[in-house]
């Protein structure tokens, strides 16, 4: 993954950080036993990502085009006569 500059942006680290403290947030309330507070941290998840989203489409996020892997050319399998041709030149 670090070959392929997977979530080094901005909008990836502002996205994730947010997500973040909505998660402290609502395991802090969940210990603490008020339920107000937990859905007040699920809203900053989601809010988390609704910026990283956000962020991606006002161009701080990585460009479409490196979202794809790169695509390898298949190799051709050789085939079974090829195979036994090959074994038959090896053998003489």
């Amino acid at each position: 993954m670090a070959g392929h500059n997977h979530g080094h942006t901005p909008a990836a680290w502002t996205g994730v950080t947010i997500a973040f403290i909505g998660f402290c947030v609502a395991g802090a309330f969940t210990v603490a036993a008020n339920p107000l507070g937990f859905w007040v941290g699920m809203v900053i998840i989601v809010l988390g990502g609704v910026v990283g989203v956000a962020m991606r489409a006002a161009g701080l996020g990585l460009p479409k085009e490196q979202h794809s892997l790169p695509q390898s050319q298949p190799q051709p399998q050789p085939t079974a006569q090829a195979q036994a041709q090959a074994q038959a030149q090896t053998q003489q």
